[in-house]
């Protein structure tokens, strides 16, 4: 006699179940039985099972015909009297005529990739980091020419003022002055770049920054 075969038990539902739960579970059982994800013999024949409960009650018409062939089952599929099962064709062979191939199994997908806008900013400021969009390239380097003469103070031989004084930088760029007084790599030259700030107006001397500060604390 013939082994019995049991869809419903196969994918692990009650056989009253919507046709939304037996999509569910064939999908979750499959992703666990799937050869890609559990190599080996028992996981095959598993999976090939599962196929085959889905060949029988995937679809909701196929499921309806296996209902009604069953012995003992009324038309909306719930167990007569008996109880008794008719026989159904076991894992490995053909598909019963009329029956609904299962679909092939896809791994998940990855989820696409986000879209970013061209504006797309990290919000960091590259102001008074080191950074100067001139120096990042060989054309940045001298971008600004040749010195404008009457050299005083130190040589920069960095950025698009390579070559050029911090005196004559600050005639024509008191802007860039300012940034190498925030940037690191404008350290090396502090004290001058103080004096010069403080000469443009730029920087107000200790004792009127004390003064300023008393005077916001002052009795009217």
């Amino acid at each position: 006699m013939a082994d019995t075969f049991d869809p419903y038990k196969t994918l692990q539902v009650d056989p009253e179940a919507d046709d939304e739960v037996i999509r569910a579970a064939y999908r979750g059982l499959a992703r666990k039985y799937h050869p890609d994800v559990s190599p080996g013999p028992e996981a095959a024949a598993r999976m090939a099972a599962i196929n085959v409960a889905w060949g029988l009650i995937g679809d909701p018409d196929a499921r309806r015909r296996y209902d009604r062939s069953r012995d003992g089952v009324s038309s909306a599929g719930r167990p007569g009297p008996s109880g008794a099962s008719g026989p159904v064709r076991p894992p490995g062979s053909s598909s019963p005529k009329g029956s609904t191939p299962p679909p092939p199994y896809e791994p998940p997908k990855p989820p696409p990739p986000e879209e970013v806008s061209r504006d797309w900013t990290s919000g960091r400021s590259s102001t008074g980091s080191g950074y100067d969009p001139s120096m990042r390239t060989a054309e940045g380097l001298g971008a600004a020419g040749e010195p404008p003469g009457r050299p005083s103070g130190s040589v920069v031989n960095f950025g698009r003022y390579a070559g050029w004084s911090l005196g004559e930088i600050a005639r024509t760029d008191v802007e860039y002055i300012e940034w190498l007084d925030r940037a690191p790599i404008g350290r090396q030259y502090r004290d001058e770049v103080d004096q010069i700030l403080r000469k443009a107006g730029r920087r107000v001397s200790e004792s009127e920054e004390q003064r300023d500060r008393r005077g916001l604390y002052r009795r009217r």
